[in-house]
């Protein structure tokens, strides 16, 4: 059981004393800033003083995290390293906190707060539970006390799990109580209510838009109630239940809809986000009475009840619905918005009332607590300020004179796993916990939340029209929709490495070559691109895994959907085809085409793919190779699409979505043939994924395959008329794949332009945040919410002097068939300077085992069977990370190195980490 403290301002004497600085953290304490605050108590800051900082460095401001922020909050922190919390609640006594977690060593923690220590970790056997039970999955909501504090129920994918809570605070006793499946529909549990009594349990039936009414002693359901689609949360007020939808009312006549989890969504088919939010209100005490429904914002979460007042989360819409249980309707609504220059982003996601009447509201990606005087349901509420918390704020409660918040994830990538680097799955939580200040104290933090967000006026500055065409074009205009020099920018996402992976044989910048897996060898494009147009050492992809990778690349965010359905990722994964996942203000293609550009998608976000019977990996190669020397069209071409009605308008068919058992050189031509054709569009997005791994050839051949690819794609356009105003970024969605010396979110990017820097090594701070403000500036596209909006565009890696040297491809050096099990009809890759006996000798090789392996390694392919990498069902993460990064790096070493970390070659069963949920599990 692993717990850090850590003293981040002066400690009240309820508040306990720091512990030892952590890995990675510096031993200088954390410093409160001399704000100059103004009278609306906004400081003055941007994403440019991030500098040439890094992710999990300490500053004087705080400790620097990956979407461009700082975290430095308020009170005492408590770090959990045993995984991220996704949902938390106090007991009734106020002595401990129940918290579900995932990404780590369980899918529960017990927190004394007295002691302030992780008491209990429970979750599947593995080392470091304290007690085991079926699974690691957990729901979006939190834990459920029973009125006595003598039970907890805790929500999960198919129904719930109740324990007995002993006289020390822990639990024992875990008994499953199964909610059936719907059809394929499974329960996925939200919020569980306990009747007065205690006698009855209420549980919201998030994947069947129900609730149900439960037997407290034997789990026995005893009525069932329709609600709005996807109920998450509820409060039991006077024998009402007020239930939160998520998804909204269910879809009538006319309604534009899209899918979620089986159900029609009420949706805009432009943005692909739900359009209604609803709360459900069930009589408890007269059952038969018709369920009613009271209209409040998008995406309603938590519901927070205090006497006759029921207050509701509106996290896309970003607000507060207050409703009157007497009248049962909204009465206020409150706005959560506390920056000017962005209206969306902040997702409040949690609500608490301090017996002296502040509402305190957690504002979820702006790692901050918004504090409001709140009198009465019909007298508006007065706006305080803000308080800074840790990363991600999901629960605030108030206990006592103290106020607790449970940050989902906590310090970031900290926990410390294996001295050899950082992985994004080292993933923390954290509780912070603070005696309310004085609301002038509060004023003075709201500046310091500024600070730390990076939010200052003018940030989203928009030329007007009158004044565009006598401005210089320059490649990274100073305001939205004035000229630039670039009118055509590809985006090619790849899959999953860390910059160490790859670069971290160059030299020249800051890399660890003891953790680099895919070095010149395998990657010769990618480093002669560094070589020419320069190496970022410095850049940072936000998100942990796919699901959250591609919507910090398409929406600039990952919604709180998301990243709170990551407990059991069971109603969706990748949201391309969840309405719930997508937020109200749209995607880079949406705003591309408000703003008049035109937009091609290869592969990107689309999540419907049909090929024909049969085709495999070997006869896409050998089609590639084909229609590279003749330019004929694919024999076997491939049908994709998307849930989501405006992209379909801007997708090139043909292009092959996730799907390993298709190369990327195929893609490539593919592109290719369109790109001759009927030339780029002004935004290009690409998805090359096979950088992934775990298709047929040998890791190293696919990333062999994903190099040679982008060095195809890049070639072609810097030879072409449209290079003299192009701009090129190549980044991975995630970096989860391998482990990092600086950080597990620090990534390989490349900057390719005739206006990038040439030759440079650029240690400035990026992100997959600030890429995507870059191409908003150049291509006049407003910001999607407040993280792009406060984001400071790549202005400095590039220059206003063009240098127009196209780039050519370099030949692969590993053969991009290696450890095929067949080898291609046309023949296998065999690169230059090698021939087809030394490749085939090297394919064997890349298959063998040595005989000390042999049953582990069996082990292991009976495994990756199971992983749905290649073929119709590929899905992107569903093997659990842990065991993929293993597999591979065995692979790749030929099963005789051990995983960096390890003593030893391991099993699948004995890997740490091997019991966490991937996106299917």
């Amino acid at each position: 059981m692993q717990v850090t403290r850590r003293k981040v301002q002066k400690a009240s004497a309820f508040q306990r004393a720091a512990g030892p600085s952590r890995h990675r953290l510096s031993k200088a304490a954390v410093v409160a800033l001399g704000l100059v605050v103004t009278s609306a108590g906004v400081g003055s800051a941007s994403t440019r003083q991030l500098g040439h900082q890094q992710v999990g460095q300490l500053t004087n401001k705080g400790e620097v995290i990956a979407s461009d922020q700082y975290i430095n909050p308020i009170g005492s922190r408590l770090v959990v390293n045993q995984g991220k919390i996704m949902g938390a609640t106090v007991s009734p006594d106020g002595t401990h906190v129940a918290a579900t977690i995932t990404d780590g060593t369980g899918a529960m923690v017990i927190i004394d707060l007295r002691s302030y220590q992780v008491q209990q970790v429970i979750g599947k056997a593995a080392t470091g539970v304290n007690l085991a039970i079926s699974g690691n999955d957990v729901g979006q909501t939190s834990p459920t006390y029973s009125p006595d504090g003598k039970s907890v129920w805790v929500g999960r994918a198919n129904g719930y799990t109740k324990f007995t809570v002993k006289p020390d605070g822990t639990l024992a006793t875990p008994v499953d109580v199964a909610i059936p499946a719907a059809g394929s529909a499974q329960a996925l549990s939200g919020k569980a209510v306990f009747s007065a009594d205690g006698a009855t349990v209420y549980g919201a039936v998030n994947g069947q838009n129900r609730v149900v009414a439960m037997d407290a002693a034997t789990g026995a359901i005893t009525q069932s109630w329709t609600t709005g689609i996807a109920p998450r949360g509820m409060a039991l007020v006077n024998g009402k239940l007020y239930v939160s939808n998520e998804g909204g009312r269910t879809a009538v006549a006319g309604d534009t809809t899209m899918n979620s989890y089986g159900t029609a969504v009420p949706a805009n088919p432009e943005t692909g986000a739900s359009t209604t939010g609803t709360v459900s209100v069930i009589d408890t005490v007269n059952p038969t009475v018709p369920v009613g429904s009271i209209t409040v914002g998008t995406h309603p979460t938590a519901v927070y009840a205090s006497g006759a007042t029921v207050f509701v989360a509106n996290t896309a819409a970003n607000s507060v619905s207050v409703i009157d249980t007497a009248k049962n309707k909204v009465v206020q609504t409150i706005a959560t918005q506390p920056w000017t220059e962005a209206s969306v982003g902040y997702e409040p996601d949690a609500i608490s009332l301090t017996p002296d009447g502040h509402l305190l509201v957690s504002l979820g990606r702006a790692n901050a607590v918004a504090v409001y005087r709140f009198k009465s349901a019909q007298q508006p509420v007065s706006y305080v300020g803000l308080l800074p918390t840790d990363y991600f704020p999901a629960e605030v409660a108030t206990v006592g004179n103290q106020i607790v918040v449970a940050n989902t994830r906590g310090v970031d990538a900290l926990r410390p796993t294996v001295a050899a680097g950082h992985g994004t799955h080292d993933t923390t939580s954290s509780l912070t916990r603070f005696k309310l200040p004085t609301d002038q104290q509060i004023r003075d933090y709201t500046g310091k939340v500024f600070q730390y967000n990076g939010w200052t006026p003018d940030s989203v500055k928009v030329a007007s029209k009158p004044n565009q065409q006598a401005k210089k074009a320059v490649p990274i205009p100073a305001q939205i929709g004035d000229p630039s020099t670039i009118k055509h920018v590809f985006l090619i996402v790849k899959e999953n490495r860390t910059y160490d992976q790859v670069y971290g044989d160059m030299p020249q910048g800051n890399g660890d070559s003891t953790l680099t897996q895919y070095g010149e060898a395998v990657t010769p494009n990618q480093h002669a691109l560094a070589e020419q147009f320069g190496l970022y050492d410095n850049f940072y992809d936000v998100g942990t895994n796919s699901a959250e990778g591609h919507n910090w690349l398409m929406q600039s965010d990952d919604p709180e959907y998301t990243e709170s359905s990551a407990g059991e990722y069971t109603r969706s994964y990748d949201t391309e085809n969840d309405v719930l996942g997508h937020q109200e203000s749209g995607f880079i293609w949406t705003g591309a085409k408000a703003a008049g550009k035109s937009v091609k998608d290869y592969g990107e976000f689309q999540s419907i793919e049909n090929k024909p019977a049969g085709a495999t990996w070997q006869d896409y190669y050998c089609d590639a190779q084909t229609m590279s020397a003749t330019g004929a069209p694919s024999q076997y071409p491939i049908q994709t699409g998307s849930a989501i009605p405006s992209l379909n308008d801007v997708s090139v068919p043909g292009f092959p979505l996730f799907d390993l058992s298709v190369p990327d050189v195929y893609k490539a031509q593919v592109w290719k043939q369109d790109f001759e054709k009927n030339g780029p569009a002004n935004l290009n997005m690409f998805w090359l994924s096979d950088d992934h791994t775990g298709g047929p050839p040998s890791p190293a051949a696919e990333v062999a395959d994903n190099d040679l690819a982008v060095g195809q794609i890049v070639d072609t356009i810097s030879h072409s008329p449209y290079w003299k105003d192009s701009a090129i970024f190549v980044v991975e969605d995630d970096s989860q794949a391998g482990l990092d010396h600086v950080d597990g979110h620090r990534a390989p990017v490349q900057v390719i332009s005739p206006y990038a820097n040439h030759g440079t090594v650029d240690s400035t701070y990026y992100s997959q945040i600030m890429m995507v403000r870059t191409i908003e500036q150049i291509l006049g596209i407003k910001p999607m919410n407040q993280l792009d909006s406060a984001a400071t565009p790549m202005t400095s890696a590039f220059t206003t002097k063009p240098n127009l040297t196209p780039f050519t491809t370099v030949p692969n050096q590993t053969s991009l068939t290696l450890g095929l099990p067949t080898q291609p009809a046309c023949g296998a890759n065999v690169p230059a300077g090698q021939t087809t006996a030394s490749v085939a000798k090297a394919s064997a090789a890349a298959t063998a085992v040595p005989a000390s392996e042999t049953a582990v390694a069996a082990q292991w392919k009976s495994w990756a069977a199971l992983q749905h990498l290649t073929g119709p069902n590929a899905m992107p993460d569903f093997a659990n990370p842990q065991l993929m990064n293993r597999y591979t790096y065995y692979q790749n070493n030929g099963w005789t190195k051990a995983y960096p970390g390890d003593k030893k070659i391991l099993a699948p069963n004995d890997v740490p980490g091997a019991f966490l949920p991937g996106s299917a599990d």
